[in-house]
Parts: structure tokens; sequence; C-alpha cells
């Protein structure tokens, strides 16, 4: 089983969804927030967005966990853009990517309900104009974020035909 890299905007739900995917699959489960050096969360909770040079060492070090969990695992990583995830896939070739979609009003009432979090709802509509949709040479899908956890990973199952 190759590892899936749960990916998304702040607050599309990366964390939860992946965690219960990877419960679901019976394989280890990271956060890529848990990568983030203090200097890249100091300059998000100053509301200020990172940038590629920011997120280069962030991203080897996720590339390099999924190539430690090729044989399957599970990370939340927002890989916003499609460079990020070429990134991810020197590291590790065959990973597969769930795509937490959702319209800038679901994500920020979502977003909104997150108290404490480093990333401030004032970046949202950055990570949206950052957003790159996966493209026909990447393998993932796409699963709309409005509904369940267990709905979402269900629509995921069944769309790639994952055995459980």
């Amino acid at each position: 089983m190759a590892p899936i890299v749960v990916m998304g905007v702040s607050g599309s739900g990366k964390s939860t969804v992946g965690a219960a995917l990877a419960q679901r699959l019976r394989v280890p489960f990271a956060d890529a927030d848990d990568f983030h050096p203090p200097a890249n969360i100091a300059k998000m909770t100053a509301g200020h967005a990172l940038d590629d040079d920011d997120r280069r060492p962030w991203l080897d070090s996720i590339g390099e966990w999924l190539a430690a969990h090729a044989d399957g695992g599970v990370m939340s990583c927002s890989a916003l853009k499609h460079v990020y995830r070429d990134q991810l896939r020197e590291h590790c070739a065959n990973v597969e990517f769930l795509h937490l979609a959702g319209t800038p009003e679901v994500i920020g009432r979502r977003q909104a309900s997150r108290p404490g979090h480093f990333m401030p709802a004032s970046l949202l509509a950055s990570q949206f104009e950052t957003l790159e949709p996966l493209a026909p040479d990447e393998h993932g899908v796409d699963v709309n974020v409005d509904q369940d956890i267990d709905s979402i990973i269900d629509e995921y199952v069944a769309l790639t035909q994952r055995e459980l």
C-alpha cells in the first residue's frame, strides 16, 4: 500500500481525516504541522505566510517520513502547489494524495471552530490563492469536505478501490 498525503487548505480537516483514515487502514499517521521548525510556526503565528524557502526543508522532512513509510502511512500536509507535491514525490515516488476540497465559506466556518491553532483565519484567502488542484499526472482524488469524517473516508476508499 502506498503512503497517502491528506492535503488541502488550513481548516479543511487534514489532521482529523488523516488520523481517522490511518486508523481505518491500520497504518502510522503523522501531521506535517509537527515537522515545522519553530521559525515557521512563529512566522505563521504572526500572520505571515510561509514562502517557498521556508517550506523547502519542511517538505524534505515530510518526504523522508513518507519514504520511511513507503509500505503504508498517512501524512496530513497542505501540499498546496504541484511543485510541493513534486518535492514529496522526489522522496517517495508512489505517494498518493487525498485532496480535501471545499469552498472558502465552508472551510472558513470549519476554521473558525478551531481556537488556538497557529494558522490564523486571515491567511485562508492566501491559501486558496496558492492552491493548485491535483493534475492528471498526479495519483490522487478530490473529496468534498462538507460531509462527516466517515463519509469522507468511505468516498475516498470507493474512489481508490482501496481494500480495508
